[in-house]
C-alpha cells in the first residue's frame, strides 16, 4: 500500500498551514544545525594542517575556540527544534483527532453498529498519535537530512572529484535501497495497525459486559478468544518489526561498505600526495557523518512505515460517506410542532463482505399520519415492528428511503441538524450518564445554563426535593453509567435533561418501561409537566402507557393497522385498539 505524495501533501497543508510560523522556524533551526556540522570538520582540518605545519599555538587557539563554539550552536538548535517541532507535532495531531471524531460522530447509527467503540478509540486516538511525528519532524527532516547528505557530497567533490563521484554512486544506491525497503513494510504495519484495533474492540465490548459475563460463566470464553486476539496481534508486530529490522541490517551494510570506500580512498590519495593529512581526515570524517543521515532517514522511513498505515486507515474513516448531509434552508419556531409522514418506507443498509453497503428488507412499509401542534400520539406495536425506527428518523439519524418527514409542515432535510434535534427532544428506555456532577449530566456539559434555570426546570418537574436529597445536591458525582441511581432516578434526569432543552416535540421511547415504585409518583408528574403546550409520541408496547395520548397508531411489521383519535378507537368495537383494550393484557403487543 503506497500512498500518493500528493495525499501526503494535502494532510501536511490542511494541518500545518495553522502553524506555519513554528513550521518555518522549525526549517530555520535545522538548517542552523546542518551548516553547523558541515562547518565544523572545516575546522578540524584547518587545525590539523597548522598543527603540522607548525604554526602558532594563538592559531590554534582561535581554531579550538571557533569549533567550541559552533558546537554549542549545533547543540542549542537542535534542543529547539526537538522543543518546536513536538509542540507542532501535538498540535496537529489534537486538531486531527477532534476532526476525526467529529466526522464519526456525524456517520450514520449503521456504521456505529458495525464499528465497535474499542476498535474506534483505537482508530481515533492510536492511529493518530502514531502520526505525531510525522507532522513534527519527519518532511522536514527527511529533506533536511538529504541536504545534509547533498553539502557532504558537494564538499567532498569541490576537495576531489574522484572521491566526490563515488560517494555519490554510493548515496544514490543506498536511497533507491531504502525507499524499496520501505515500500515493503507499509502493508505489514497496517495489519499490525488492524489487528491492535480489533483487540481492543473485543477488551472494551468485555468489560463493558463484566456483569453479565461472571453471571453466565464466559470467563473462560472471554479468556480464549482474548488469548487468540492477543497471539494473532503478536504475529502481526513480530512480522512487521522483522521487516524493520530487515530495514535496519540494510542500512547498516550500506555505511560499512561507504565508510570502507571512503577510507580507502582517502589513504591512497594521502600517499599519492594528492592531499594532506587534514584533507585526509577530512574525507574519512565527512564520510563518517554519512552514518547519521543515513540512519536518522533509515528511522524516519521506518516511522513513515508506520504513519503510512496509521494514514490510511484514518483516511478510510474520513472517506465514509455522510449519509445524513447537513444543509440547513431553514429553522423551526418555537412553541408545539405538528409531524408529517408522508409515504414513509425505510430499510437499514446493511455492510457487504467488500466493505460497501447494500439494503436490507423495508422495515417500515408506506407510513403515512399526521399529528397537529400540542397533541400527544399513542404508538403501539411489537417487539421488532418499526417504533423505534420512526424515532431514529425524526432525529436524523437516518433519512428515509422514499417518501418524507415534516416539522411544522417543513422537510426535516431542509432543517439544520443542530436545530432540529434542539426542538425535538427524547428520552428512551436506557439512559447514557457520565462519569460527572448531576449539573453536568444535566446541562451535557453546556456553559449557557446556569444553576438557576436548572433548579427552576427542576422544580417545575417536581423533581428538586429529590435533588436536594442526595448528598451533595446538583454537586453529587455520579461514575460512568449512573452507578448507584435506580433505574426510575436515572430516567428522572433523562426528564430534566429534554426539559432544559425547552423542545416544541417530545418523544419517549419505552421510557416508562422500568420505572421503580419510589420514582413512578415523580415522573408521572414530571411527564404531564412535560408534555404541557407541546406536541408529544409515546413509544411503548403497554396500553396503560398511552392513556395520555390523543391519538393512537398501532404497527405491525413496519405498517399501520390503525391510526385515529383515542377516545374514537376506544369506542369502536371494530377497532384493533378496542379488542386490545378488552384482552386486559399488558404485555399482548411484546
Amino acid at each position: 500500500m503506497n500512498l500518493p505524495l500528493r495525499q501526503y501533501w494535502q494532510l501536511l497543508v490542511t494541518y500545518l498551514r495553522p502553524r506555519w510560523l513554528q513550521v518555518l522556524g522549525l526549517a530555520v533551526l535545522l538548517f542552523i544545525g546542518i551548516g553547523m556540522q558541515l562547518t565544523n570538520p572545516q575546522i578540524v582540518r584547518a587545525f590539523i594542517d597548522t598543527a603540522t605545519a607548525g604554526s602558532a599555538t594563538q592559531t590554534l587557539s582561535i581554531f579550538a575556540l571557533l569549533f567550541f563554539a559552533v558546537t554549542i550552536v549545533q547543540r542549542v538548535s537542535a534542543l529547539a527544534a526537538v522543543y518546536v517541532g513536538e509542540t507542532i507535532g501535538w498540535a496537529a495531531t489534537n486538531n486531527l483527532r477532534a476532526d476525526l471524531t467529529r466526522h464519526c460522530l456525524r456517520l450514520d447509527m449503521g456504521f456505529h453498529k458495525r464499528h465497535t467503540p474499542g476498535e474506534l478509540i483505537e482508530r481515533i486516538d492510536s492511529d493518530v498519535t502514531a502520526m505525531a511525528n510525522f507532522f513534527s519532524q519527519l518532511a522536514i527532516h527527511i529533506f533536511g537530512n538529504a541536504l545534509l547528505i547533498l553539502g557532504i557530497i558537494v564538499l567532498l567533490l569541490r576537495e576531489d572529484w574522484r572521491i566526490g563521484f563515488a560517494i555519490l554512486l554510493y548515496a544514490i544506491v543506498a536511497f533507491v535501497a531504502l525507499v524499496a525497503l520501505q515500500r515493503i513494510a507499509v502493508n505489514r504495519w497496517t495489519e499490525a495497525r488492524k489487528a491492535s484495533a480489533e483487540q481492543y474492540g473485543f477488551l472494551e465490548e468485555r468489560i463493558t459486559g463484566t456483569e453479565d459475563i461472571r453471571a453466565n460463566g464466559g470467563e473462560p470464553y472471554v479468556m480464549r478468544r482474548l488469548y487468540t486476539l492477543m497471539q494473532n496481534m503478536l504475529r502481526k508486530q513480530r512480522t512487521a518489526q522483522m521487516v524493520s529490522n530487515i530495514t535496519f541490517i540494510s542500512v547498516s551494510f550500506l555505511f560499512i561498505f561507504g565508510y570502507g570506500l571512503g577510507l580507502t580512498f582517502a589513504v591512497f590519495l594521502y600517499t599519492q600526495n594528492d592531499v594532506s593529512i587534514g584533507t585526509a581526515y577530512l574525507f574519512v570524517y565527512y564520510i563518517g557523518m554519512l552514518a547519521g543521515p543515513l540512519e536518522q532517514i533509515r528511522e524516519q522511513m521506518e516511522d513513515l512505515q508506520q504513519a503510512t498505515a496509521s494514514i490510511y486507515r484514518v483516511e478510510g474513516l474520513f472517506d465514509i460517506p455522510v449519509l445524513v448531509q447537513d444543509t440547513p434552508r431553514t429553522t423551526l419556531p418555537m412553541g408545539a410542532l405538528n409531524v408529517t409522514f408522508n409515504n414513509v418506507s425505510f430499510a437499514y443498509n446493511d455492510a457487504t463482505p467488500n466493505g460497501s453497503e447494500q439494503s436490507s428488507q423495508l422495515v417500515l412499509h408506506d407510513v403515512s399520519f399526521r399529528l397537529e401542534p400540542g397533541r400527544v400520539l399513542g404508538l403501539l406495536g411489537r417487539t421488532g415492528s418499526g417504533k423505534t425506527t420512526i424515532s431514529r428518523l425524526m432525529f436524523r439519524l437516518y433519512d428515509p428511503t422514499a417518501g418524507s418527514i415534516c416539522l411544522n409542515d417543513v422537510d426535516l432535510r431542509e432543517v439544520g441538524v443542530d436545530d432540529l434535534r434542539n426542538r425535538v427532544g427524547m428520552v428512551t428506555q436506557d439512559v447514557q450518564l457520565f462519569q460527572a456532577s448531576i449539573r453536568d449530566n444535566l446541562t451535557f456539559f453546556s456553559q449557557t445554563i446556569n444553576d438557576s434555570q436548572t433548579e427552576e426546570a427542576l422544580r417545575t418537574l417536581g423533581l428538586w426535593s429529590w435533588v436536594e436529597a442526595l448528598p451533595n445536591g446538583l454537586e453529587t458525582q455520579l461514575t460512568t453509567g449512573g452507578q448507584g441511581l435506580s433505574a426510575g432516578e436515572a430516567q428522572l434526569l433523562a426528564f430534566a435533561r429534554v426539559f432544559l432543552k425547552d423542545p416544541g416535540l417530545v418523544i419517549l421511547d419505552e421510557a416508562s418501561s422500568r420505572l421503580d415504585l419510589a420514582t413512578e409518583g415523580l415522573l408521572a408528574h414530571a411527564i404531564d409537566r412535560l408534555f404541557a403546550q407541546r406536541s408529544a409520541i409515546i413509544i411503548t408496547h403497554r396500553l396503560q402507557t398511552v392513556q395520555r395520548a390523543d391519538d393512537i397508531l398501532i404497527l405491525e411489521n413496519g405498517s399501520i393497522v390503525e391510526y385515529g383519535s383515542r377516545e374514537q378507537l376506544a369506542c369502536d368495537k371494530r377497532s384493533y385498539f378496542y379488542t386490545l383494550l378488552q384482552t386486559d393484557h399488558e404485555e399482548i403487543l411484546a
